[in-house]
């Protein structure tokens, strides 16, 4: 198997962990940083896993719905209050889980298929790393 890897930096947005009972239940920001590992069994006729330019879609995406957004967890009881009280003041993303592990996967789910369709299943995302600081990230591996 061959593998790369692809990274993206410092996409500013914020999160709440709100089962959280330190800290991290109040609303905070990170400089996110997301590596994609993609992997295949055979490369491209250029020798490749994964032509990196034919990527842009992927950045696009993350700077649509993640750029200055706040991620809450879809199950926060006071998320969609919040929102609905304050919608000038949320760009706000919901997922299934908001701590980096769950952000990592949701990334997973977003971009595997996408990745199997546009290489006719050459290529697959093999994980994803969620960076909240230099110091701290979370993977999912498929």
């Amino acid at each position: 198997m061959f593998s790369c890897e692809k990274n993206y930096n410092d996409i500013a947005c914020a999160h709440v962990q709100y089962k959280h009972d330190g800290h991290c239940r109040f609303i905070h920001g990170h400089n996110w940083s997301f590596t994609f590992v993609f992997a295949c069994d055979a490369l491209d006729e250029q020798g490749f896993v994964i032509d990196f330019g034919k990527l842009k879609f992927i950045a696009a995406w993350l700077d649509e719905h993640l750029d200055h957004a706040c991620i809450f967890d879809k199950n926060d009881p006071e998320a969609k209050a919040l929102v609905s009280a304050f919608p000038q003041l949320f760009k706000p993303y919901f997922v299934d889980c908001a701590s980096a592990e769950g952000l990592a996967k949701h990334l997973h789910e977003i971009f595997d298929p996408q990745i199997r369709a546009r290489s006719n299943g050459r290529v697959w995302i093999k994980a994803v790393k969620a960076y909240e600081s230099s110091r701290d990230a979370a993977t999912y591996e498929a």
